[in-house]
């Protein structure tokens, strides 16, 4: 298995620089993997391929304003990306640019007038571009800084809470769980009247989503870690779905990660509460151990997103559906349309 078996062209125009209005009027591709079929709809369609009493977990993590900006003591600017939390006041960042930034170094970060906020110091290096940075006021930062947008959206958002779930709850992700960006409150509502049980779990999104492979062979790319959460009464939804049989359907490449995780980490066939850092790496040849069915966006050329498809869906069908999607004009990445592998 190499990386260069999960490349494919893109040009420009395939990348939505702007959400679809309304969300759930983007449009849905569902792939039958028992099947080999695809079929084209609208998203709100969703509704018609899931059943009652399937349980469709969905990742609450809200986006955090984690785009700082401010001026070392000689003046130049920089930009700090947080990452997570590591300790009181203390972030693992990404900056820019790192030449500037070693050890000790404080930096400005100030309002929109330039009047200093908050003082912040690199504590510690790491490789690519990683700090350790405490902040002298970490409340302070949801009010100084900016939500990101990926960087491939050149496009300003005009509302930032377009780059939030309807869903969004608990602060820590840099980049939304874009597959649920789709829902809407009415098509959750219409989903329950039908019978789909709706759960929630929390997973902070992280360096990952940005961090392309630069490894010829997948296995030896290293994730970063991520902060997740399943409570007990989740947990309880799952077992009684799986005795029950009913299908788990997972919003988003995050909540696969996150719940097979929980899976492999399971001391018995009946899942408990989960509270912890999240590593796990899906390649092809990686057994499913919790997800049944799960609800994706297009994702970029050589990630460890199109890698987790690949293994569920198959490399070449999954594949086949990217050229499929270009064919029939779909969008592409976090503002693009959908799928639905069954």
């Amino acid at each position: 298995m190499k990386i260069s078996d999960f490349d494919y062209t893109l040009l420009p125009e395939f990348i939505a620089q702007t959400p679809t209005e309304p969300r759930d009027h983007s449009r849905l591709m569902v792939l039958d993997r028992a099947q080999k079929s695809i079929e084209h709809c609208s998203f709100y369609e969703i509704v018609d391929f899931l059943k009652p009493g399937d349980v469709l977990v969905l990742n609450d993590s809200r986006v955090i304003p984690a785009r700082l900006f401010g001026q070392t003591e000689d003046k130049s600017k920089v930009e700090i990306f947080l990452l997570r939390r590591i300790g009181d006041g203390l972030w693992e960042s990404l900056v820019r640019p790192g030449k500037r930034l070693d050890v000790g170094v404080k930096v400005s970060i100030g309002d929109e007038r330039g009047k200093a906020q908050v003082i912040a110091e690199v504590m510690d290096t790491g490789e690519a571009g990683l700090r350790a940075i405490y902040f002298s006021d970490e409340a302070m930062l949801a009010n100084l800084g900016e939500v990101p947008l990926p960087p491939y959206i050149k496009v300003p958002l005009a509302i930032p809470e377009r780059y939030q779930t309807v869903y969004a709850k608990t602060e820590g992700s840099v980049a939304a769980p874009t597959a649920g960006l789709h829902f809407t409150h009415r098509l959750l509502k219409e989903l329950e009247k039908r019978g789909i049980k709706l759960v929630f779990v929390t997973l902070h999104i992280g360096l990952d989503t940005f961090r392309p492979v630069r490894v010829d062979n997948p296995e030896e790319h290293l994730i970063h870690q991520e902060y997740g959460v399943v409570t007990g009464e989740t947990a309880i939804y799952l077992n009684q779905a799986r005795r029950d049989g009913k299908r788990i359907v997972a919003v988003g490449t995050s909540t696969v990660r996150l719940l097979e995780e929980v899976a492999q980490k399971a001391k018995s066939t009946e899942l408990g509460p989960f509270s912890g850092w999240v590593n796990l790496l899906i390649l092809p040849g990686h057994e499913f151990r919790l997800v049944d069915a799960m609800v994706t966006n297009f994702h970029l050329p050589r990630s460890t997103l199109l890698l987790l498809v690949s293994a569920f869906t198959g490399r070449e069908f999954i594949l086949q559906a990217y050229e499929e999607a270009k064919r029939q004009n779909y969008r592409f990445y976090s503002f693009g349309d959908a799928m639905l592998i069954l």
